[in-house]
Parts: C-alpha cells; sequence; structure tokens
C-alpha cells in the first residue's frame, strides 16, 4: 500500500485546480490527499492546521503575489523547508530565478502542463525534500553526538565521566532518568550514575548474577549468549534494531526495569586486544512519564554515546592504572631506600662487634681462658643471629611488598604448635621474664600457614620480651572458638604512645618511646602481613608504662587473602 501524502494546492482558477488534482490522483507511484484554497488567507489557515508534503503555489492570486504568500509561509507557519512547486501561466525566467532564491524547489509552466511532468515533479520534490530532512537530522544528529562526546570524554575522572554522561544523554534524549550500572567481576552489580535522585531503585542487584541473561531485539525474539562474551557481533541484525538487554527470567527486573518502557544498550570496552570486547555495563534511558515510542534514531545516538563512554571509561581506567603502578613504584622506591638506610644503620653495630670479639680470639687467644672465649664467641654468634634475622627480614617484607607470599594452609594442632614455640622462647629469655600460657575452648579444626603463624607469634613474642626491659610477666593466651581462635600476648613493658600506634604496623615505624632498644621496625608489619594472608585481624591495646596487649583472630577454615599468589 503506497503511503499517502498531504498536497495543497493554492490557485485562484478553479478549472486549473481541477485538472491538477485529476493529474495527480492518477499517479501509480504516489497517493495523495488533496487540499484546495483560492487565496493566501485560506492557504495560510490551511497550513496552520494540516501538515502539508508539498504545496502547489500560483504565482497570481487575489489578495498576494504567490512570491509574497511563500515567504509568509517561511516566516510564520513552517518551522522546516516545505516543498513549494511554483506555477505561473506566463513562462516568465526572472520569476523562475525569484522563485528559485527564495527556496521553491520547482517551477512550472501551466501552458505546457502534462499529465506526467506534473506528476513526476511533485514526486521528486516530495523526495527531495524528505531526503534533505533526512541529512539535516543526520547532521544534528552527529553534532549533538560529538558535543556530548566531547564534554564526556573532557575529564580523565571517571566518576566526572559518568556524571557527565547520564546528564547529557538525558538532555539529548529528553527522557526522564539515565542510568550507568557496572558490572563485577561476578557479574553481579550496582548503579554508578544517574541523572537524578530516586527513590525508585532498579532492583538489579537483586537479578545479576544468575546467569539468566537474554539479549532481546525490537520485533525478534530473544536469544541468549553468554553473558562474559556478549558482543554486537553476535547479533545478527543492524546495530540500529537493538531495542534492550534484559535478564529473561527475572520477573522482578522485568517489572521494575520496564524493559518495554526503557532503552537500555551495553557499554562494551576492549578486552586486551580479544575481538571479543568486554561487558562493562549498560546505559539505560528511562521514560515513566507516559509512554513513548522509541525511535530508531533514539536507539542509535544512545548506543553512539555509549562507544564514546566505552572509550572515555577505558581512558580513565588505563590512567588510573597507570598512576597506581607510579604510586606503587614510589613506594617500592621509598621502601627501598629504606632498606640501604636500615641495613646500614643496624648492620654497623652488629658488625663492629663481631670484628672486635674475632679480632680479640685471634690475637689473643692464648692469653684468654676458656670462659673468655666463650664468651666472646657467643657475641660473635648473637650477633651473626641478629644480622641473620634482619636480612630475612629485609627479604619477607619484600615478598609482601611485591604480592609474591603463597597461602599454604595445612591444618595444625595450635596447642602442641604454641607449646613448642612458648619452650623455645623459655630457653633464651633470662630470669627476669615469666612466659604464662593460657588455653580456653576448643582449638581443634584450625587450618593455618605453620611458617607464617610462627612469624606472628616470634614477632610478637620478641617485641613483648624486648619492649620489657625490667622483666615481668608475659602472658600468651590461646582461646579457641566456633569458627575462630583468638590468640594474645600481653607484656608489662613500657607501652606504647597513643600518637604512635596508628603507623606501627606499617614498615620501618617505632614508637617514640624505644630509645636506645634495637630494631628495625619490621616486625609489626611482618606480622600484620601474615594475619591479613590468613584473612584475620590484628589489633593492640596499649598505654605507656603499664605494658601492650596484641590480639590476634584468625578463621579457622580461612580461605585466606594471599591464596594463590605466586611465590
Amino acid at each position: 500500500m503506497l503511503d499517502i501524502r498531504t498536497l495543497l494546492i493554492i490557485d485562484d482558477c478553479a478549472a486549473d485546480r481541477k485538472i491538477y488534482r485529476r493529474h495527480l490522483l492518477r499517479d501509480p507511484h504516489q497517493s495523495y490527499n488533496i487540499l484546495e484554497a483560492d487565496c493566501a488567507e485560506d492557504a495560510l489557515t490551511l497550513c496552520q492546521e494540516n501538515h502539508c508534503d508539498a504545496i502547489l503555489l500560483d504565482f497570481c492570486l487575489p489578495d498576494l503575489s504567490g512570491l509574497e504568500l511563500f515567504d509568509k509561509l517561511k516566516q510564520e507557519i513552517f518551522e522546516t523547508a516545505v516543498p513549494v512547486i511554483m506555477l505561473t501561466g506566463r513562462g516568465d525566467q526572472e520569476l523562475a530565478v525569484q522563485a528559485m532564491k527564495r527556496g521553491a524547489l520547482d517551477y512550472l509552466v501551466k501552458q505546457n502542463l502534462k499529465p506526467d511532468v506534473l506528476q513526476i515533479a511533485v514526486r521528486n520534490a516530495i523526495k527531495q525534500s524528505y531526503l534533505q530532512a533526512q541529512l539535516n537530522k543526520t547532521q544534528e544528529r552527529q553534532r549533538l553526538i560529538a558535543t556530548t562526546a566531547l564534554r564526556i570524554r573532557q575529564s580523565l575522572n571517571l566518576e566526572q565521566i559518568l556524571n557527565t554522561a547520564v546528564a547529557e544523554v538525558q538532555q539529548l534524549l529528553q527522557c526522564e532518568r539515565v542510568i550507568v550500572y557496572k558490572f563485577a567481576s561476578d557479574m553481579t552489580g550496582k548503579i554508578v550514575a544517574s541523572s537524578m535522585e530516586s527513590s525508585c531503585t532498579l532492583a538489579l542487584e537483586n537479578c545479576v548474577g544468575t546467569g539468566n541473561w537474554g539479549l532481546k531485539t525490537k520485533g525478534q525474539t530473544e536469544i541468549s549468549p553468554n553473558l562474559s562474551t556478549l558482543s554486537l557481533s553476535n547479533i545478527q541484525i543492524p546495530i540500529s534494531y537493538i531495542y534492550e538487554v534484559g535478564l529473561s527470567n527475572c520477573v522482578t527486573l522485568k517489572e521494575q526495569f520496564n524493559t518495554e518502557a526503557n532503552l537500555v544498550v551495553p557499554i562494551n570496552i576492549s578486552n586486551n586486544g580479544n575481538p571479543t570486547p568486554k561487558l562493562w555495563g549498560l546505559l539505560v534511558a528511562q521514560h515513566s512519564l507516559g509512554e513513548r515510542q522509541w525511535q530508531h534514531d533514539d536507539v542509535d545516538m544512545l548506543y553512539e554515546v555509549s562507544i564514546q563512554l566505552a572509550i572515555a571509561i577505558q581512558q580513565a581506567e588505563l590512567l588510573a592504572q597507570t598512576q597506581a603502578a607510579l604510586v606503587k613504584e614510589q613506594q617500592l622506591n621509598i621502601f627501598r631506600s629504606q632498606i640501604i638506610g636500615t641495613v646500614s644503620h643496624e648492620c654497623r653495630t652488629p658488625l663492629t662487634s663481631i670484628l672486635a670479639a674475632a679480632s680479640t680470639l685471634v690475637n689473643h687467644s692464648q692469653q684468654l681462658d676458656e670462659s673468655r672465649q666463650q664468651r666472646f664467641l657467643g657475641i660473635i654468634e648473637h650477633k651473626a643471629r641478629y644480622m641473620s634475622k634482619l636480612v630475612d627480614d629485609m627479604l619477607l617484607v619484600n615478598q609482601f611488598e611485591l604480592d609474591n607470599t603463597k597461602f599454604k594452609p595445612v591444618p595444625l594442632d595450635l596447642l602442641q604448635f604454641f607449646s613448642e614455640l612458648i619452650e623455645q622462647e623459655r630457653e633464651t629469655v633470662d630470669e627476669h621474664h615469666e612466659l604464662i600460657f593460657q588455653v580456653t575452648g576448643n582449638t581443634k579444626g584450625f587450618w593455618g600457614d605453620r611458617g607464617l603463624l610462627q612469624q606472628i607469634f616470634v614477632n610478637l613474642m620478641s617485641n613483648a620480651i624486648k619492649y620489657s626491659p625490667d622483666g615481668g610477666a608475659i602472658k600468651f593466651h590461646l582461646i579457641g572458638k566456633e569458627s575462630q581462635v583468638v590468640f594474645s600476648i600481653q607484656d608489662q613493658g613500657i607501652g606504647i604512645p597513643i600518637a604512635d600506634q596508628k603507623n606501627l604496623f606499617q614498615s620501618f615505624s617505632r614508637a617514640s618511646n624505644v630509645d636506645t632498644i634495637p630494631g628495625t621496625g619490621l616486625g609489626l608489619a611482618i606480622s600484620k602481613a601474615c594475619v591479613d594472608l590468613h584473612g584475620g585481624n590484628i589489633t593492640l591495646y596499649s598505654q605507656v608504662g603499664q605494658g601492650t596487649k596484641f590480639i590476634v583472630s584468625l578463621p579457622k577454615r580461612g580461605t585466606g587473602k594471599g591464596e594463590g599468589r605466586s611465590s
């Protein structure tokens, strides 16, 4: 069935109008709804009341000339150009030039007018006007998209990019609300930007992650590609027909997301050279204030914006990754400088003692009795062990900084494990310190990393002993609970100033009241890292002059934050 076009004939001659009507109604290629006016005043009224696809306009009218009426129509009636064909009884070339300059699409002389000539002229005028309107519309759309893209990509801050995008798209499509929804790695997700605050938040969080995704196209049946490989290349239809991306089996989403009223397009970003892009999220245009029939132009514009948004998102994420890498590199450089400084400082004193003791033994061994020789050998051994521990600590902290430590859980009998460690510590402490071991609850069923757990105990216990120079009781309390174990180490030493406590778990950080007590400031950083790898937490309570208590809580069957890292 042919489209029906509305044609207005403006001519004061009824006989001529009848001829034009008869010729046009016989056109086999086009159907018309023909309106007639015999004067300018009636023509203006008809144009105000009706949309006209084309106008046949006579030069000579009783109240205005054809050119004057043409000017009046352009100024007062039509917002966009309407194809006008001028008619005259004389083949006046000057009039033809004037008409064309004013925007008329054609010029016909009545005396030479044949049916096929009139039919072709009107059809061509309508077609040319339609093509020009489409071109203008495309150019305007491209201008709007380019302007929107420019505003979106003016920033490299992801939050600002998303907020700009939703505001620009809302203005571009003249819709009620625009949303950006971002997927997490497990395909759950959340709304990360919205053009307006609304109490009616989409319940996407309750629906994603089910695996029941489908891509539905306007006028097409629903298909269900794998979400992880969802891309436009999987759809065997032009992009302009994509209508919605939704959860096929989620009633809650269908109700709240209202996929028949809202327009949804994917935000795809490049996937590290993989030809299949990565689905980053969704760009959603909502319009709940009355029914709205989304046009293909709306879909095209939203999709074009999603492409520009994807580029901006990827640029922002690459910048963030680069900045994070630079910060990490700076931290590593600072850490390396701290290592060099600490090693230089901490090794100088024990090396001096070792050299002095060794020199004495080499040069004066014959003058020294056995007990004095053993004392000098003991100094060498003690200082060498200290330096060996210093190197081990440095290497271990470096592994933590580079995320190269692997969590290797095994079943452990904590009662036996800590009993053996306590006995080892008792052999090294002097008579001024008393080690007390208490056990409460069920400690069975614990899985942990033996080496990391020993690091926690040794560092906390050695600190308790070292920072209790006047001696006193040091209590180790092991508590077994249903799903976790808790142990604490409490001393009666010098305590830690409150101002120093917040930074104490950072590498090379020491309390301000340690005075001449030797140390590197690595023990607590190592302990904290080992606790983190178990998926636990460590806290401290301390008052200056009254001692310190460290409490470590570890899950009995934690998977460990560090599991899967390379060793």
